[in-house]
């Protein structure tokens, strides 16, 4: 069976050290969806690390992972991303990462169409990271992107030229002409030379072997299922399926195979760039629980949107992805504060109460109906098990399982691999 483990709010769960946590039970960890737009954060041994594309198990040495087919690839990053990872950690990449042939290549002229794109809609812009993933998955879509198997063809630089030909003309028509294109090609062409020195294969064939072989698998997702494309608070959402069931068009395996699906939240919401965001905190309040929380986005730097937790929107994510089992990231921070909140339900502008998001919170701003928590304000760096945490914790976990209809079987209590709680018989 493949697990599965994704995001269910807007992105920077965690996800990234919950794959690293769980690796050692997996044989293989295969990455299904989005590109150098994520950044899955890791921490272990005093040393921090993130990682954009390639997958969160590389740190452990009998771990096979996977960039699968719904990925989209910057071989500029990977080269930089791999270099790093090599140099810092002795981690023998050529041996424990193969990439699917099937993954759409990022050119340096998707990166600049983004910008192009963003700077058009003025004051709608959607947040975009500007790292070229919307106009290749849009080059996906349209049938005429480049893939990673296309780097091996005698004729790829043609069909480079023919691309990037056609997004000139969109660049001209944008007005958007000032960069340096050789430059660009340069770093482009000497980071393909460096990516096929990796094991390029059909991945599907690989993860669909290790399935017969009854290997344990872990599917790891990107960004958050409110940013899904379908599903997400659309038009601030990315270009791909953040659901579980990408994880089956994403890496070719077939729905059957769908195990337990392991969805990550942090103990409080966080969100980078534009978008509805319903228990948004402003000012003092806001300020200080991304101050406590450190938090800024892990790829672009940028200061995230912070708020109290969201439970109609967690409860979509779940439903949508026949969630499992949760984890409960980011405890840790809420330490600082003597008093918690929880949004239950949402109060429309007609004044009727509700516990579904509605079709667009673009246009629909919703009041959030809040429940409120003593906080447990004690450091939590000494606690070791479930059966240890303070009374006003457990009570804050006991609600969250209740109102999901789900286990919390992982608590995430600090950035290091070893601060974390697991309720083993529930795993």
């Amino acid at each position: 069976m493949i697990d599965v483990l994704l995001g269910l709010q807007w992105g920077d769960e965690g996800k990234g050290k919950i794959v690293d946590f769980l690796a050692p039970r997996y044989q293989v960890v295969a990455r299904f969806q989005g590109g150098p737009n994520a950044g899955h954060t890791l921490e272990f041994d005093g040393i921090k690390h993130v990682l954009h594309q390639i997958p969160s198990g590389v740190f452990r040495p009998h771990t096979k992972n996977i960039i699968g087919n719904g990925v989209v690839l910057d071989p500029i990053v990977f080269r930089k991303e791999a270099e790093a990872v090599i140099e810092k950690f002795g981690v023998d990449l050529h041996k424990n990462l193969y990439i699917s042939k099937r993954t759409q290549l990022i050119m340096p002229t998707h990166r600049l169409l983004d910008a192009a794109y963003e700077q058009a809609k003025g004051e709608n812009k959607i947040g975009s990271t500007l790292k070229g993933i919307g106009p290749t998955y849009s080059d996906k879509i349209a049938r005429q992107g480049l893939r990673v198997g296309d780097v091996l063809s005698a004729n790829f630089r043609e069909k480079y030229r023919r691309l990037v030909d056609r997004h000139l003309v969109i660049l001209k028509q944008h007005n958007f002409i000032y960069f340096d294109l050789v430059a660009l090609e340069k770093d482009f062409f000497d980071a393909v030379e460096y990516l096929k020195g990796y094991q390029l294969v059909e991945s599907e064939y690989i993860i669909n072997t290790s399935l017969q072989n009854k290997e344990t698998i872990l599917a790891e997702g990107a960004q958050g299922s409110l940013l899904d494309v379908d599903f997400g608070s659309y038009p601030f959402v990315t270009s791909s399926t953040t659901m579980a069931s990408g994880a089956c068009t994403g890496l070719g395996v077939a729905p059957r195979h769908i195990g337990e699906v392991y969805g990550i939240f942090k103990a409080y919401c966080t969100r980078v760039g534009s978008g509805p965001f319903p228990t948004e905190l402003k000012e003092e309040m806001g300020d200080r629980l991304r101050r406590v929380g450190n938090e800024y986005g892990s790829t672009t730097g940028r200061p995230r949107r912070c708020g109290w937790l969201d439970l109609p929107a967690l409860r979509y994510a779940v439903m949508l992805n026949g969630v499992t089992q949760l984890v409960m990231m980011k405890v840790d921070v809420l330490s600082d504060f003597d008093e918690i909140k929880v949004c239950t339900h949402y109060r429309l502008p007609d004044g009727t109460v509700t516990d579904q998001l509605p079709y667009d919170l673009c246009d629909v701003r919703v009041e959030p109906v809040y429940k409120t928590f003593s906080g447990w304000g004690t450091s939590l760096a000494s606690v070791r098990s479930f059966d240890d945490i303070p009374a006003p914790l457990a009570d804050y976990v006991a609600f969250i399982e209740e109102t999901t209809g789900l286990p919390i079987t992982f608590i995430s209590m600090g950035p290091d691999r070893v601060a974390t709680l697991v309720r083993e018989a529930v795993v």
